[in-house]
This record gives C-alpha cells, sequence and structure tokens, in this order.
C-alpha cells in the first residue's frame, strides 16, 4: 500500500488517465511532494549535518525538491535522484536548470529498488516513497544499504496521529496494521539499528498546504484545459481526493520525518 504522501497514490488513480501525468500536475505548486513546508525541509538538510562535498540520493526524488535543495546546502556536493515518472524527472531537469545545479544532479529513470549506485553516500532521502520498498522496514534495510557509515538517513513515513475510523482506512485503502503510531515507527527503527538524532512532524497547516495545493492544481490544470480528453477525468480525481482527505483521513494520518543515523 501506498500512503497519500508524495504523489497522493495511496488513494488509487483507476481511471484510465496517466496517472504519473496526474501526478506531475498535482504537484505543480508543491513541488515538494510532501505535506512539509520548505523552511522545514531546510531544517531538516542543516540538522542531517553533511560535509559541503557530500553524495546525496534522493529515491523516489519526484520533481527533485529535496535533492536540489540539499545541493544548496553542499555547495560541492553530487546527488542522484530515482524515480519511476519521466513526467518528474523532467520537470526536475528543469528546475536543476534554472537554479544552474543541472551538472551536480544526475536523474535516474527507474524503480529505487533497483537502482545500484557505484559508490557509498553520505545521505540518502527517501521522503512520502517508502511504499517504492514496500513499507517503512524493508526502506530501512534497502536504501539503508546506500548509506555509509557514518551516512544519515532521511526518511518520511505516514504514522496514525488518532486511531483510524473506517471512513480513514477506506479513504486511504489501508488497513490499521499499515501504519503504526509515531513511538511505534521510532521503535520500528531502532529495532532495524537506526536511531533518530533529530524529527520533524508534520503540522494541519502543512498538510492542509499539500492537500490544497494537490487537489487546486489538479482542478486549476482541467479548468484551463477544457477541450484536453483527460480534464473531465482530472476534475473527477480532484474532487475524490478531497472527499476522502476532508470526510477521511484529515487529522487521523501523521506525517514525520525521520533524520536517522546508524545504531
Amino acid at each position: 500500500m501506498t500512503t497519500p504522501v508524495r504523489a497522493s497514490t495511496g488513494l488509487v488513480l483507476t481511471l484510465a488517465v496517466d496517472r504519473q501525468r496526474l501526478s506531475s500536475i498535482a504537484h505543480s505548486h508543491h513541488p515538494i511532494a510532501a505535506p512539509i513546508f520548505g523552511v522545514n525541509v531546510n531544517r531538516l538538510l542543516r540538522r542531517a549535518g553533511r560535509q559541503p562535498a557530500a553524495r546525496v540520493l534522493d529515491l523516489g526524488c519526484g520533481e527533485g525538491a529535496w535533492a536540489l535543495q540539499a545541493l544548496a546546502h553542499y555547495p560541492d556536493g553530487h546527488a542522484d535522484g530515482v524515480d519511476v515518472s519521466r513526467y518528474a524527472l523532467e520537470r526536475a531537469a528543469g528546475a536543476a536548470a534554472e537554479r544552474g545545479l543541472a551538472e551536480r544532479l544526475t536523474l535516474h529513470e527507474r524503480d529505487a529498488r533497483t537502482y545500484v549506485p557505484d559508490g557509498d553516500y553520505d545521505l540518502v532521502l527517501c521522503v512520502g516513497s517508502t511504499h517504492a520498498f514496500g513499507g517503512f522496514g524493508e526502506t530501512l534495510k534497502l536504501a539503508g544499504r546506500q548509506v555509509n557509515a557514518d551516512g544519515i538517513l532521511l526518511v518520511g513515513e505516514g504514522f496514525w496521529q488518532v486511531p483510524p475510523a473506517p471512513e480513514a482506512l477506506a479513504a486511504l485503502d489501508a488497513k490499521r496494521e499499515d501504519f503504526t503510531d509515531l513511538a511505534g515507527l521510532v521503535d520500528a527503527a531502532e529495532q532495524a539499528g537506526w536511531t533518530p538524532v533529530y524529527a520533524h512532524v508534520s503540522d494541519a497547516a502543512e498538510w492542509d498546504d499539500y492537500e490544497w495545493s494537490w487537489i487546486g492544481s489538479l482542478t486549476e490544470w482541467a479548468l484551463d484545459n477544457p477541450g484536453h480528453p483527460d480534464a473531465a477525468q482530472a476534475l473527477t480525481v480532484a474532487a475524490e481526493h478531497r472527499d476522502q482527505w476532508l470526510r477521511g483521513y484529515r487529522n487521523v494520518l501523521g506525517f514525520v520525518t525521520l533524520v536517522l543515523r546508524r545504531i
């Protein structure tokens, strides 16, 4: 199961439209692609504390917002971004060129599970993309293999803020056991050999900004392109997502970004 974070893919798009394309459109105004304000992305990267020449890997990088911001923090560093969506990677390449970072970002269109690097990394990011590895535990195991001995694994994952009602589970197409509470998530990290040295728990304002941006971007695109063959379905997806969020998992599903080191 996937969470509604990053690509909002937990709310399964079963329509005939291109799912990756819709996700890219939906993140037009929120390329961070997680319920986190930019100021907190910067705080997390500062707390990661890497050297100026850090090697960075973003697994499930989307439009590259995290990788590019990491390069701004580490001026002599290089980043690799891995994602299956060519639409997102095209936007990432454009953003890198606009910021003068294209030579320091290498993008890979492939499944994160199959990415084989040419060396180890000082910082590995997987924010809202743990579904690519089959969940939080497998992300710690598989993405953790890419982190060097003294490196940081920065993972963003969902958790239950409160016990989920049936409406929340239905909206997320989830089972109760798909997530734990925050304490359980930290316990799982420590059982896997990692411990948090910092964390950011997304607040209600960050969630609202993310969700309204996702819904609004898709709605605006559909209204601005009424003749497009996917416009009507895009409106349907946006409206269904809004209903699932407002009547289902709002203030139920939380999101935490953990800065992890090996124990």
